[in-house]
């Protein structure tokens, strides 16, 4: 049975494009990496600093080793762009 990440972001003030365009970069990745089988990427219809990041994985731990793979230093190099910390739960 596969598993579903919900992922949420907001930007930090006057970063709203920013982050988009840096969380677009990322789909590729994470569709590319090993057991992925989606990945959606969604902006809030009235809230435009608002983001969601749909997955679906094969298992919880095909997703912790594409988060462990993943450059820090890109992500270091985005933290700037976030407004509060990145929320993200496992659904069935």
């Amino acid at each position: 049975m596969s598993i579903v990440r919900v992922n949420e972001f907001v930007a930090a003030e006057g970063k709203s494009a920013e982050l988009f365009t840096f969380l677009q970069t990322l789909v590729p990745y994470i569709s590319g990496s090993t057991g992925c089988l989606s990945c959606e990427l969604l902006k809030h219809q009235e809230h435009a600093d608002h983001f969601m990041m749909i997955e679906r994985w094969d298992c919880i731990e095909s997703h912790q080793l594409a988060i462990t793979n993943y450059p820090q230093e890109d992500m270091q190099a985005a933290m700037s762009l976030f407004g509060s910390p990145p929320k993200g739960s496992y659904y069935k």
